[in-house]
């Protein structure tokens, strides 16, 4: 499955809370975003009205990482439809 390629930095946070991912504070247009599950964990995530594929990829794969997973499989989790 593809990246989504017109995701808001508040999209992804939304799909991130299916994983435990809440927002814990803003600095500026960048949230950060934390998961107690699997040991803590912290992302940051710019909040802007589209995010370049490269930033989602990024963090996507950090999350991936975190939850021992591929990005592939994270991504069908996250955004299947």
């Amino acid at each position: 499955m593809r990246l989504p390629r017109d995701l808001s930095g508040a999209d992804l946070a939304h799909a991130l809370a299916a994983l435990g991912y809440v927002e814990t504070r803003q600095t500026g247009s960048h949230m950060r975003l934390t998961t107690p599950e699997r040991g803590e964990h912290h992302i940051t995530i710019p909040r802007h009205e589209s995010l370049r594929i490269g930033t989602v990829a990024a963090i996507l794969a950090e999350v991936a990482d975190h939850f021992g997973l591929s990005r592939e499989a994270l991504v069908e989790r996250l955004f299947a439809r």
